[in-house]
């Protein structure tokens, strides 16, 4: 059973921790206390992380800077959270899981681990752009979000969630991914996880995140993979209520 009235939610790369406001409300409503902090370097408006790029200070944060300011907020609290992650997030929620800092997770649409190699095709074209440049920040044009995140969605909804979300991205934060910042004991035993994926997402492909579920080994750890028709941009795509609602029942389940 899942004991924790705590949620942590966590943000993926290139997009403002305001993603996560509708969730926070839902969230609230069945009782939960909530938060959603902004990774280093990015405690601010959209406007106004985008007035700094480029930005020397956020090129600078690594991912262990990125975890390390989560397992700190979570000392602080008076229970291990639930913690829920979307993308870079969702994997972010899988490794403090793995550490032993969460109750319980949930990785939505989640960065794969380190080990795990992401051949998929279009994970390659949405995130080969962060190769580039290291020690810089990187700025997702609105190309590759209606690509990466939006695909499917009408033109005026892509425009208006790019306004309102896309924030600048330390690329050396995102790449910390291939370290061993990333990594994740798959045969350790662990609180319940439930991953979720879409079959219309082309940042993170739902293969993709098959293939990591089907990496935990341990079976006496409950470990659940849920796939939709939904893009990247599930946290704000409609329906995503009907997503929060399963979330919501998972935890009460396990």
């Amino acid at each position: 059973m899942i004991n924790s009235s705590t949620i942590v939610f966590i943000t993926g790369a290139y997009v403002s921790h305001a993603c996560w406001d509708q969730w926070q409300t839902y969230f609230q409503h069945k009782g939960y206390n909530t938060m959603a902090p902004p990774w280093p370097g990015k405690d601010a408006d959209t406007k106004t992380l985008r007035g700094r790029y480029p930005d020397k200070q956020l090129a600078a944060v690594s991912m262990d800077d990125v975890i390390n300011q989560y397992i700190g907020i979570i000392n602080k609290l008076p229970e291990k959270p639930i913690v829920i992650g979307h993308s870079f997030g969702g994997l972010f929620a899988q490794v403090l899981l793995n550490r032993g800092h969460a109750a319980a997770g949930v990785a939505i649409h989640a960065v794969m681990p380190q080990g795990i190699i992401p051949y998929e095709f279009n994970f390659l074209k949405s995130n080969l752009p962060l190769l580039a440049s290291l020690n810089s920040t990187y700025l997702m044009p609105f190309s590759r979000w209606q690509f990466a995140f939006t695909n499917g969605m009408p033109l005026e909804v892509q425009q208006q969630t790019y306004e309102q979300l896309v924030i600048p991205e330390s690329r050396k934060a995102a790449l910390g991914g291939l370290t061993k910042a990333a990594y994740v004991d798959f045969a350790k035993p662990h609180p319940p996880l439930l991953m979720m994926a879409g079959t219309e997402d082309q940042c993170i492909p739902a293969h993709l995140c098959k293939r990591v579920y089907s990496s935990y080994k341990d079976r006496n750890s409950v470990t659940d993979f849920v796939v939709k028709e939904r893009n990247h941009f599930v946290l704000g795509q409609p329906g995503w209520e009907q997503d929060a609602e399963e979330v919501a029942g998972w935890l009460k389940r396990n």
